[in-house]
């Protein structure tokens, strides 16, 4: 038996890194998983290679109706969600002064919005399970910050505060909310 058995994952930005890592390790622990990203070809590649635990949806993490599809995926082919990971996440390198707002706006929307629309996303579904466990990937830049990098810094910064938030709203219902602040 795995640590895992019987829960159902999604997992953002699975199709490279730490996504596709997650996703590989829930399902070698028993998890069913779905993963999602933009990378169709590389995350249908991933989902293929783990087989038929996984399934993979297109997943821009911006877009409310594509989590919606992620979630009934999920249920469709394996339950209730009952974990997800908001790994989905885009780092852009420019000073204070040299950052455009369309760059700004880029990664608050993947970052910090596409952590915001997950977690309301499966948050129903958790419900219907009895519970469930939402992590969002932070990172230390959120917690002491770099230079060159005010957008990323300040959306990871932003997480930690919504995974907090989050926690407190949703403890009470049965669904615990963390972040991992990795380095980088």
């Amino acid at each position: 038996m795995g640590r895992l058995d019987g829960k159902v994952a999604i997992v953002s930005g699975a199709a490279r890194g730490m996504g596709e890592v997650e996703a590989r390790l829930f399902a070698e622990e028993g998890a069913s998983v779905v993963l999602g990203d933009v990378l169709d070809d590389r995350g249908a590649e991933v989902a293929a290679g783990i087989g038929a635990a996984a399934r993979f949806v297109h997943l821009d993490v911006r877009e409310p109706d594509q989590w919606a599809a992620a979630v009934a995926t999920a249920e469709e082919a394996f339950g209730p969600v009952t974990v997800l990971v908001n790994n989905a996440g885009i780092l852009r390198f420019s000073p204070l002064l040299e950052t455009p707002p369309e760059q700004f706006r880029e990664v608050f929307e993947i970052n910090q919005l596409g952590t915001l629309l997950g977690m309301q996303a499966v948050v129903p579904s958790m419900t219907r399970a009895g519970g469930g466990s939402i992590v969002n990937i932070s990172s230390t830049n959120g917690l002491a910050g770099y230079p060159a990098t005010i957008s990323y810094t300040a959306t990871k910064r932003a997480v930690r505060g919504m995974t907090r938030t989050a926690a407190m709203e949703l403890g009470p219902i049965g669904i615990r909310v963390t972040a991992d602040h990795h380095g980088g």
